[in-house]
């Protein structure tokens, strides 16, 4: 590996192309299903399979989700834009070109806002305990369609020859393409960019954003130059990143092969690469294409787009609050840890699950604890969704305020709420129901006590011996005695005051 000395010689410049499928029911150009994971070949058309004689329309669906990511990346939307052919031949694209978008994108000119993490994916504070944010270019958004997918590896049992198979059912579905600013300097920007990107297509419905299925898929752009030059290095793409640790490892590798080969006066190539996951490297696939070798020219099956200012203002006033927006208020306003702002953010549904439980007066902090904690680890084990959970926001607070007012400890909480995440209903009234209300009473805690100390006069001996950690011992007999019940911060101090008597 390239030594840290050299390293700090150098700077990466690294810029994400994302490919966005878009979560429409039918595809860009014809009414077939965009569900690409059914059985092979069932969700094609003669439109997606370049047949003779058919014409293209465009899904107004597409448009619109394609204008709404624009706008939540702070891109100027193009008043018109068309659509342009570029000739890819491949056999997964049966018409042997691409319908995209080339010098009249959809949206261009934007950015998004990434926070600096640490190694664990903790926002990095400034002096004023706020996070430390990078805002990074977007340089265009545009639409276009997705090619089919080959499944290699296939052997005749006769012949002995392997070949390859096609499904169609991807051809088609509608993409947006996202071409950012070569503004990341790091594997871990870039990681955080791709994250950033895919929470703020959650959040506005128009991706499942599934790496894994495809639907989210980064190539990487990067190179390489010495601390002070301002001429870029020789640029190398890594193609089809499906995982946000991929893309940071990749890069990660990458840099050093690039600042080894100049330390060496090895000649770096402008070419394709591919991450190997197994190895932990990148090889080479090919030689990198120029934007003349896809020939491009306007496509003449389809007419120019034109958003009115009406339909755009229609758009914009449709979005959600996004991710970069709630985190400061959460933060400001609400007085969460940076930390908790993102976890909280992270998922729509969860944002919204939180702040409805504090607009109906849970204290901000409590309900961020109770629901990064017990009901996300409820959550994981039944891979449930939080809407999918009887437990509603109000029943939340209702709890936290119970514990608030000293009605019940913690521990009863955490004892009643699998039985609100799995039924709902009124905390307050099932701990009515069970006879669960904390008490308080200092008598009955003390009458509790010495019925303890009575039972256990060999523990008592040895504490006032010197062996304090039984205080433990008899705050657990206490609270057994008393159902759970007992407060358990004044059944400490009676405790300690009797047993140090």
């Amino acid at each position: 590996m390239t030594t840290a000395i050299t390293k700090t010689q150098y700077e990466a410049v690294i810029g994400l192309e994302t490919h966005c499928q878009l979560s429409t029911e039918t595809k860009i150009f014809s009414d077939s299903s965009a569900k690409f994971t059914a059985d092979p070949n069932i969700n094609i058309d003669p439109v997606c399979m370049g047949l003779p004689g058919v014409l293209p329309v465009l899904n107004q669906k597409v448009l619109e989700y394609a204008v709404k990511a624009g706008l939540a990346l702070n891109c100027q939307i193009a008043p018109y834009s068309k659509f342009d052919r570029k000739q890819y031949f491949y056999p997964d694209l049966p018409k042997n070109y691409q319908i995209s978008q080339f010098d009249l994108p959809i949206a261009e000119h934007g950015w998004l806002e990434i926070e600096i993490t640490d190694s664990t994916g903790k926002p990095l504070l400034d002096e004023n305990g706020q996070s430390i944010t990078k805002r990074i270019g977007i340089t265009r958004l545009h639409m276009e369609e997705d090619a089919g997918k080959l499944v290699h590896g296939g052997s005749d049992r006769l012949s002995g020859s392997t070949y390859s198979l096609v499904d169609y059912n991807r051809a088609g579905v509608p993409l947006v393409e996202i071409v950012s600013e070569p503004d990341m300097r790091t594997g871990q920007e870039a990681a955080e960019y791709a994250q950033e990107l895919r929470r703020i297509m959650l959040y506005l419905g128009v991706s499942d954003g599934n790496m894994q299925e495809g639907s989210l898929r980064c190539d990487v752009n990067i190179s390489v130059r010495p601390i002070g030059q301002k001429e870029f290095g020789t640029k190398v793409e890594i193609k089809n990143m499906n995982s946000f640790s991929a893309i940071q490892k990749a890069i990660d590798y990458e840099i050093d092969r690039q600042i080894r080969a100049i330390e060496t006066g090895e000649r770096i190539l402008q070419e394709t690469r591919l991450w190997e996951e197994g190895a932990q490297r990148t090889i080479t696939m090919r030689v990198k294409e120029g934007s003349s070798d896809y020939r491009y020219f306007p496509e003449p099956d389809l007419g120019p787009i034109e958003v009115s200012p009406q339909q755009l203002e229609t758009w914009r006033s449709e979005l959600p609050q996004l991710p970069y927006q709630k985190r400061p208020y959460y933060e400001k306003t609400l007085g969460l840890s940076p930390y908790d702002a993102r976890v909280l953010t992270d998922d729509r549904a969860i944002a919204d699950y939180f702040e409805a439980t504090v607009a109906a007066k849970a204290n901000p902090k409590l309900a961020a604890n109770w629901i990064m904690g017990d009901i996300s680890a409820y959550l994981n084990n039944e891979r449930l969704s939080i809407t999918e959970i009887p437990l509603k926001p109000e029943s939340l607070s209702e709890l936290i305020g119970l514990i608030e007012a000293g009605t019940i400890s913690n521990k009863i909480a955490k004892d009643i709420l699998p039985e609100l995440l799995a039924k709902g209903g009124s905390a307050k009234e099932l701990v009515e129901s069970k006879g669960l209300i904390q008490i308080s009473d200092t008598g009955a805690i003390e009458a509790a006590i010495e019925a303890v100390l009575a039972e256990n006069p060999n523990e008592l001996e040895q504490y006032r011996a010197g062996k304090t950690k039984l205080l433990g011992f008899f705050v657990g007999k206490v609270m057994k005695q008393t159902g759970g019940r007992a407060d358990p911060k004044l059944t400490n101090q009676l405790l300690a005051k009797k047993l140090n008597a």
